[in-house]
């Protein structure tokens, strides 16, 4: 770190604009962020590709196996409040190195357990501890780039989830080769190994940026930012936080569903080892194609947010999201049909957290929006329990078009919920707290 960013460091209302140098190192910063997130991608998006050889291997059903990605989805989420707490707490030098390096820790010490799971509670303690680290790294991560690009933060956190969202698409053609080679207890502690150790040392190379370090969000902008950074405790006693949270579970809850049980809906529609692209199976084009699409989206719906507004790209993706698990239940017979409507799918969901990140930042402002979207994130934990239900239904129908039809109508469902209830919520919001300042004003 040079001298020049250290002398701007620490000293309020220094910064008047940012610096080339200072725009360089936030990049660096949000650079290894990326890195951390690609490295737990597979946590939950390779967590298919496990599912089908745990059952053939241990016998188990695959709804209690899938228990299992439904606690990691919990815990990844619902702690993240204090990964947050701490990292903001610890301040901005340590916070984001502590929390992050002891979840690459946790990542690695998860997968290990499961390499050597004989019962299912083992696999569930391995779920657990997993779920901690990836909580850890992706809270921290996201939180920094909110801090670090208060002028694009739909574009910062989209880049940033993207990590998370297609991350996976570099390891789904190793994963299947050590697993068919090696079996599942070489591919999880493999990849444990791997994994963890990246975090643990990239992360020590990041940090939130200092006091004065950065100038204060542009007021022209498709999005009104906060002047002010609001608590946890402030946020949570706000409607339109609620609305939100409300949103963000039925969002999750659609691509969770379809991220965890892709290789059951392509054996469903009987094409999972149909040929496609250079003769593979229409299962692993699709999981390329899907973890391709899912980061690309984040980027994307983030830096359209950035022009248009949040909630008009939240309706927009959540239309188009409809259209896609509709299309499944026409066209996953078909080997492209599958590929194609998995992808769109994926593209509608990966908005989610880049789309929500950036609109819970500007509500509440930054000095506490780790925190913030740790309590923001914990919605996920629920939606993720919806996973194992699913799988439940599907074992006693044997039937994954009336799940799909229910998430086209959840997305229909949130629709109307961004334009009856979270617009006019953000309205309420704004103009209260503008009232209230512009009363402290005076």
């Amino acid at each position: 770190m040079s001298s020049s960013i250290n002398q701007t460091a620490g000293m309020p209302g220094s910064a008047q604009e940012i610096t080339p140098e200072v725009n360089s190192f936030r990049w660096r910063m949000l650079i290894l962020g990326v890195v951390c997130m690609i490295m737990i991608a597979n946590l939950q998006y390779g967590w298919t590709l496990f599912v089908l050889p745990l059952h053939q291997l241990h016998g188990w059903a695959v709804a209690d196996i899938q228990f299992s990605f439904a606690l990691f989805i919990a815990l990844e989420t619902w702690v993240t409040p204090l990964d947050g707490w701490i990292a903001d707490s610890l301040g901005p030098k340590w916070g984001p190195r502590v929390v992050m390096g002891a979840g690459g820790l946790m990542v690695a010490g998860g997968w290990g357990i499961n390499s050597v799971a004989n019962s299912l509670t083992a696999l569930y303690i391995g779920g657990a501890l997993t779920g901690f680290g990836a909580g850890a790294v992706y809270a921290t991560a996201v939180g920094n780039a909110t801090k670090w690009f208060a002028d694009r933060r739909g574009l910062a956190t989209g880049l940033t989830a993207a990590g998370f969202g297609a991350g996976a698409a570099l390891t789904v053609i190793p994963i299947r080769m050590v697993l068919h080679s090696s079996g599942v207890g070489a591919a999880f502690l493999t990849f444990g190994l791997i994994q963890g150790g990246v975090i643990l040392i990239a992360s020590q190379f990041i940090r939130a940026p200092f006091q004065g370090e950065l100038p204060p969000p542009p007021k022209k902008n498709a999005n009104h930012a906060s002047a002010r950074s609001y608590t946890s405790g402030e946020m949570l006693r706000t409607p339109v936080f609620w609305v939100l949270y409300l949103l963000f579970l039925l969002m999750a809850a659609g691509g969770l569903i379809a991220a965890g049980n892709m290789g059951s809906i392509a054996k469903a529609y009987g094409v999972a080892d149909m040929p496609t692209l250079f003769g593979a199976g229409a299962l692993a084009v699709g999981l390329i194609f899907a973890n391709i699409m899912n980061g690309i989206a984040r980027p994307l719906f983030g830096s359209i947010g950035d022009k248009i507004g949040h909630t008009n790209t939240m309706a927009l993706s959540f239309g188009l999201g409809a259209i896609a698990y509709f299309m499944m239940t026409i066209l996953g017979s078909n080997p492209w049909g599958f590929v194609l409507s998995i992808g769109l799918i994926f593209v509608c969901w990966g908005q989610i957290f880049s789309l929500f990140p950036a609109f819970c930042t500007d509500l509440f402002g930054p000095k506490y929006a780790t925190t913030n979207l740790s309590f923001l994130y914990t919605s996920k934990g629920a939606a993720g329990f919806l996973v194992p239900i699913a799988a439940y239904i599907v074992a006693q129908t044997h039937n994954w078009t009336n799940i799909l039809l229910l998430t086209t109508g959840i997305n229909v469902v949130a629709v109307i919920l961004v334009w009856l209830v979270l617009k006019p919520a953000e309205a309420h919001y704004h103009a209260s707290q503008d009232k209230m300042e512009g009363a402290a004003a005076e």
